[in-house]
């Protein structure tokens, strides 16, 4: 699908559309996490396109969306973005997947627009600010990348990344190495700005009270972007949130585990 144009800005989105002789399938929106697009998803799509229509956003300055021209990667201005989508395509309300930066803006969407929210998947993710201690780096990072690419910050991204489990198997590298390829294809000043617009995010967790949308909230044992105590500061927040913590698995549980994330996903959207 070409770029849509919504909330002043293009953004990159596949949508499979409805499933053959199921015209009125539910929708399954992702959203993807920081450094990567709505390919992470490519096992979840393949494994749930046959009963729902599948669609994957790529963030601003991400995957295929172009950098916005004035700011807007704050995850407010992202929330409009889907809540845009929504509109432009006639989606009235959908089942919300979202890894990471994507679940910071589910949370988000699920509080403020619950009649948009069939259900609500939320993986790998956080609803408080990023840690102090992780800003200060994060942003050197972004600043090191920004001016000389992903291969001099590498040894340092991969392991916040990826568990141990994923970067020591050889059958989990080719899905890592084309992560990077397609990292290298991407406009570095509008990742920067994604990646403050992650640092610098505000917290959602005073409204998980609001949510309403059944939850269930997925994380790897080896996450060190955020840990498994995260997640189970979520399930605390959000009435009747389910948790599933996935063994050998870090922060890109949908490439490290996808035979599980689907699994799961497939479950309990159904």
């Amino acid at each position: 699908m070409p770029l849509l144009h919504v909330n002043g800005t293009d953004v990159h989105l596949t949508d499979t559309g409805a499933p053959a002789g199921r015209p009125e399938a539910p929708t399954v929106v992702f959203g993807h996490g920081l450094l990567f697009s709505g390919r992470m998803f490519d096992d979840q799509v393949a494994a749930l396109g046959e009963r729902y229509r599948c669609i994957t956003i790529d963030w601003r300055g991400q995957g295929r969306t172009p950098p916005a021209t004035t700011g807007g990667y704050d995850m407010d201005t992202l929330l409009g973005d889907v809540v845009g989508l929504l509109d432009e395509l006639g989606l009235d309300a959908v089942h919300y997947v979202g890894l990471s930066m994507g679940g910071f803006v589910g949370m988000r969407l699920a509080a403020r627009h619950p009649d948009r929210v069939l259900s609500l998947s939320l993986l790998d993710t956080s609803a408080g600010p990023e840690d102090p201690e992780k800003v200060k780096r994060y942003r050197l990072l972004a600043r090191v990348y920004r001016l000389f690419g992903m291969g001099i910050v590498r040894g340092q991204v991969e392991p916040i990344m990826f568990g141990p489990t994923a970067l020591g198997d050889p059958a989990v590298r080719p899905r890592i190495d084309r992560w990077l390829e397609d990292l290298a294809t991407v406009d570095r000043s509008g990742m920067r700005q994604a990646i403050l617009g992650v640092t610098d995010r505000l917290p959602v967790a005073p409204e998980l009270g609001s949510i309403t949308a059944p939850t269930l909230v997925v994380v790897g044992a080896d996450d060190v972007a955020t840990p498994v105590h995260k997640s189970e500061a979520i399930v605390a927040g959000i009435a009747g949130a389910r948790l599933e913590v996935v063994p050998d698995c870090g922060h890109s549980s949908t490439i490290e585990q996808p035979t599980i994330l689907s699994r799961l996903l497939a479950d309990f959207i159904g």
